[in-house]
């Protein structure tokens, strides 16, 4: 394992820019603690945290005492499928009290699982979970990122307050000295202002997300080794999917966010951060800590991803306020997005309008070669899509029936998300796309 020296005082993103830069980002060995108002709210944060994570190719434990294994993979989606995540289920044991209809998901071939899920024995047992916790990482290096979801779920198995001081006091340090990042989730309104004192003084890290007339707000409650002038100030953000905005982003005039411009071009063009930093020469820590706006990249990075991305150079600092009114998107325009949940060959998409464009409806010509099979979806979006299928026939499945489209058909999806395409005729069939935001 990594010794700690190595990776003391280094600084890692949260997967929130905005977040980084009120907290000055994470570091090496930060048990982050999540005071959750309606025990919902620390979701979207924990999710980025994975997804950062991953894109830097770090394990992540996610330890489970309030979902069901299916539950969770239902939460996690796409971030379910990476091979260096561990889910310890703490819950078919615990509050699923061993039923046939949890235990139901071990029946089936590991080999299926998109990532590893193990099954917690005794988890109303504290010696034996810390057992399975800490053999679990034992094999692990660098900094493992944990999620405990929740501190609550916890408490209301292990009955009482006392089991959970003793278990943090003793795990939060351990935590600290192994070189990890935590993220503990903790729903208010269940706990003491005792238990919550004691909690916050043993963190590294301590945040406060509240919930008042329908407007969401952060507090940084402490943070150590850093001098920060926002303690103890709500900040109000919005969320939608994963992404999170803050009041103050919306409200800032004349200030460049070259992070959260980057990372929502790049993810436009459908690539990770690894693959962006392997097409710009850098590392992908590198490109990170850019999103992240915890360092800004040398000019001829700056051009290089501006060629990847297919855009001007301008768009990482043009607000989408800015854009000029336009009316025709030449074909030079179109960009090859890549489409991550699908295997590698089995489609080519194009976004025909520019990728620095924002536009209500996003329009894509996505051709799918013959006999070719999709095992999911196009995307993953919660909002309305309409195709219509220029050439060709395809098949999807949608729920557990199977349409055919022909040519001039058009298929309109407001929350159903097909489970496969399939090209079942002799010539490639192209599909014109609208994603409606």
């Amino acid at each position: 394992m990594m010794a700690s020296a190595t990776l003391e005082g280094q600084r890692v993103a949260s997967g929130v820019s905005q977040l980084d830069r009120l907290l000055g980002g994470l570091y090496i060995g930060d048990n982050v603690v999540w005071h959750d108002d309606a025990g919902s709210l620390a979701s979207v944060f924990c999710l980025n945290f994975i997804q950062i994570s991953q894109s830097q190719n770090r394990p992540v434990i996610y330890v489970s005492f309030d979902r069901s294994p299916k539950n969770l993979l239902d939460k996690l989606g796409p971030l379910s499928e990476n091979p260096l995540l561990t889910i310890l289920d703490c819950f078919t044991n615990g509050k699923g009290a061993g039923s046939p209809i949890f235990l139901k998901v071990y029946e089936e071939a590991k080999s299926e699982w998109p990532c590893t899920i193990l099954l917690v024995e005794d988890p109303r047992d504290m010696n034996h979970f810390m057992d399975t916790l800490y053999g679990v990482h034992a094999p692990m290096e660098g900094d493992v990122r944990f999620v405990f979801e929740s501190i609550t779920g916890m408490q209301e198995l292990w009955g009482g307050e006392e089991h959970i001081i003793n278990f943090y006091s003793h795990s939060c340090p351990r935590l600290y000295e192994l070189n990890t990042v935590a993220y503990w989730i903790l729903e208010k309104s269940a706990h003491s202002s005792r238990l919550k004192a004691q909690i916050n003084q043993i963190a590294q890290v301590a945040i406060d997300l509240a919930i008042k007339r329908g407007t969401t707000s952060l507090t940084i409650l402490k943070a150590e080794k850093r001098s920060l002038d926002n303690l103890h100030r709500p900040q109000s953000y919005w969320t939608k999917d994963l992404t999170v905005t803050f009041d103050a982003e919306r409200r800032t005039s004349g200030r460049v966010d070259l992070g959260l411009r980057l990372k929502e071009l790049r993810t436009k063009r459908g690539l990770s951060q690894t693959e962006l930093a392997k097409l710009v020469g850098v590392t992908p820590s590198t490109i990170s800590q850019v999103e992240s706006n915890l360092i800004y990249p040398s000019l001829p990075a700056l051009l290089k991803m501006a060629e990847v991305l297919s855009v001007e150079i301008s768009s990482f600092f043009q607000d989408k306020t800015e854009q000029k009114k336009r009316f025709i998107f030449p074909a030079t325009e179109a960009a090859e997005v890549k489409l991550p949940d699908l295997p590698a060959g089995a489609v080519v998409s194009k976004l025909l309008s520019p990728v620095d464009f924002d536009l209500k409806a996003e329009p894509y010509l996505i051709e799918i070669p013959p006999k070719e099979k999709l095992p999911s979806h196009f995307f993953v979006h919660k909002g309305e899509e309409i195709g219509y299928l220029l050439s060709g026939r395809l098949q999807v499945k949608l729920e557990k029936a199977a349409y055919i489209l022909r040519s001039g058909d058009v298929i309109y999806l407001t929350s159903e998300m097909p489970t496969q395409w399939k090209n079942p005729g002799p010539g490639v069939a192209k599909l014109l796309w609208m994603k409606v935001k």
